[in-house]
């Protein structure tokens, strides 16, 4: 399952990074992050709870940049 996600993020380089910290989470396939558009696009691995992981994903991104938010 494949779902884009609106976020908010300072820099490119954040952006980066929150993408790596998103793709090493259980239950993410790929997670990629457009910083010009300010979105991510993530596929989910079959059987994943998306709510779950996503809280995980921003816990994650948070770590990186506190004041980053994935409106999901």
């Amino acid at each position: 399952m494949n779902k884009i996600y609106k976020i908010e993020v300072d820099c490119a380089n954040c952006a980066a990074k929150m993408e790596a910290a998103a793709n090493k989470i259980e239950g993410i396939k790929k997670a990629s992050v457009n910083f010009m558009a300010l979105k991510m696009n993530v596929e989910f691995e079959e059987g994943s709870e998306v709510k779950k992981v996503m809280a995980e994903v921003l816990k994650a991104c948070r770590k990186i940049e506190p004041d980053c938010e994935i409106f999901f």
